[in-house]
């Protein structure tokens, strides 16, 4: 493998030197960079630099700074109403001058017609598709082409990059379908599947951010200074403390005393959140260092997620079988009609939404012809990358069923069958990848020959269950923590159908789950032996483009629900055997 490195520098608009690299080429251990900045902040650092660089001062803006003017004329905005723009809101509020200067164009141009709607988007995101006039006014016309995307509820940031990369005359339905698809791509880009090289260790120091809402008792914690274990290139390739088949860079880690043995703790979110949000999240979590995996490594998907947990990481073994790891041998018959210009072996994460007939349409138009040039062959490619696209007919694109979902996410054939179609690929989008996770809790089999009584929180379809059922431990005791009804029935319909002996009990919100409920919980089972679960990521992932607020959003603070509950579990089990 060339271990070359293929990257180039820029200078940010900040004056932060950023790393543009090509995610295909594995770089040398030099070339890593631990800096934590997600995917979209540094495309955003190198765009913003790019429009700095492209025009000159010119005559009437020399009063005004000159880059800030070109940042504005680079959009497409008239120089003349960017100065005027200036002069009425400052040179320091750029959100107000782009408002302006929206207002303006839609003061110069109002436009008038039959009311459209972008409808490239699956059935479950159909709530977002807005109605757009005039649209076939805007084509040519830069600003306007801004305008519609930014009304309909597009950050400015990313319709600019979309832009950039898609060129102006590309049909607002396209660059909609970039823009909404642009971040899932990247968080799961995955073109061609290459083992985790052997390279040196690189130990990385990251300064602790602290978290504005900490309580008093979580302030006065020992400062614990931990062992930084997760390598650079761990955090770029994501294999944790190793995977089947690849021996870890790092062997052992060091827990804080007091964390170290039951009851067990396991806790999951995407990878790429806001910059800083896995440092919070490690710092409720009694210091402990995240687990970053890419489930690439067990199935034909691509799944980044980070782990934090107290469960050794001695003696971890994979689920058998061991599942498909490639496109054709989890669907082999899509090996018939899969041209030879589509190169992927893997897909990438499995989402809640999927791409709509009307964009497989567009894609067997681009390659009917048999012979479809290279312009075409990158449009489709890069669409099949962004909505996980097969071919299945001579020239024929299709989404993937649930059935295939299910089957890459480890979940047993027809699992979510019952629920509506929509709310099966939402459900499974949000679920656990079984093998990756069975596979850090294969420690806990030979802990547990008798059973375990769990607390799943946030439990979904069930993905901790069964992965737990999979791994031939008797659960005998099970809380689960769903706010779903229809996740919830899934999960009461599988522990039915495999005749499960042990005792399920259902709560619908997190927030009801009180002191008093555990404690009976912990009288009654004798304390729980592992609390598992993952919050929701919904103002943590990078496919959300409205409401990406970290810990401080409406859904993703319910972590702190998790830590909470997870507290007080390990206060009241010490409290217990102290007594």
């Amino acid at each position: 493998m060339d271990s070359r490195s293929s990257s180039h520098t820029a200078t940010s608009a900040k004056g932060k030197e950023i790393m543009i690299m090509d995610p295909n080429v594995y770089n040398s251990p030099d070339d890593i960079y631990a800096d934590w900045d997600t995917d979209d902040e540094l495309e955003m650092e190198f765009f913003e630099a790019t429009l700095q660089d492209k025009g000159a001062s010119s005559p009437g803006s020399s009063s005004y700074n000159s880059s800030k003017v070109d940042h504005f004329v680079s959009m497409g905005f008239p120089e003349k109403r960017v100065v005027q723009a200036i002069k009425e809101n400052g040179e320091d509020n750029d959100e107000a001058i782009l408002n302006s200067l929206l207002t303006y164009s839609a003061i110069e141009d109002t436009s008038s017609g039959d009311d459209i709607c972008l409808d490239d988007f699956s059935d479950s995101d159909g709530d977002n598709c807005r109605a757009v006039k005039g649209t076939e006014r805007y084509s040519d016309n830069k600003d306007k082409t801004i305008s519609i995307l930014v009304d309909m509820g597009y950050q400015i940031e990313d319709v600019l990059i979309a832009i950039e990369r898609c060129g102006y005359e590309t049909p607002i339905e396209e660059l909609a379908d970039y823009i909404c698809a642009a971040e899932m791509a990247k968080v799961a880009d995955v073109t061609e599947f290459r083992p985790p090289p052997q390279i040196p260790r690189i130990q990385i120091d990251k300064k602790r951010k602290a978290f504005p809402k900490v309580n008093e008792r979580h302030r006065k914690r020992p400062d614990i200074r931990r062992e930084r274990s997760s390598e650079s290139y761990s955090h770029k390739l994501m294999i944790g403390y190793g995977v089947p088949g690849c021996a870890p860079a790092v062997c052992h880690r060091k827990l804080p005393d007091h964390v170290v043995g039951p009851p067990y703790f396991y806790y999951e979110n995407v990878a790429l959140t806001p910059k800083g949000v896995w440092d919070d999240i490690s710092r409720f979590l009694y210091d402990i260092e995240p687990e970053f995996v890419d489930s690439i490594y067990f199935s034909a998907a691509a799944r980044k997620r980070g782990y934090i947990h107290n469960l050794p990481i001695d003696g971890r073994q994979p689920l058998l079988p061991i599942p498909p790891k490639t496109i054709h041998e989890a669907i082999p018959d899509t090996k018939k009609w899969w041209p030879s210009w589509d190169k992927r072996t893997k897909l990438n994460c499995l989402l809640t939404c999927i791409g709509s007939a009307q964009l497989t349409e567009r894609i067997r138009k681009r390659v009917l012809s048999g012979d479809p040039s290279e312009a075409d062959k990158q449009f489709v490619v890069e669409q099949c990358k962004k909505w996980n696209l097969v071919w299945v007919g001579k020239n024929r694109v299709a989404v993937l069923e649930p059935e295939d979902m299910e089957m890459l996410l480890g979940f047993p054939r027809f699992h979510t069958r019952g629920l509506s179609r929509t709310d099966r690929y939402k459900t499974l989008g949000n679920s656990f990848q079984i093998d990756t996770v069975a596979y850090h809790l294969s420690v806990l089999k030979p802990l547990y020959p008798n059973g375990m009584n769990v607390l799943s929180l946030f439990s979904g379809i069930g993905g901790a269950e069964v992965a737990l059922y999979k791994l031939g431990i008797t659960l005998n005791n099970v809380v689960s923590v769903e706010i779903s009804p229809s996740s919830r029935k899934v999960l009461q319909d599988w522990w039915e159908e495999n005749g499960l002996q042990g005792k399920l009990i259902h709560v619908d919100n997190v927030e009801k789950v009180d002191k008093g409920m555990l404690d009976r919980w912990i009288d009654e089972f004798n304390g729980f032996d592992l609390v598992i679960g993952g919050s929701p990521c919904n103002n943590l992932a990078g496919g959300n483009r409205r409401t990406r607020d970290g810990l401080e959003g409406e859904h993703s603070s319910l972590f702190f629900q998790y830590y909470r509950i997870l507290n007080h579990v390990r206060d009241s089990m010490k409290e217990r055997a102290l007594s």
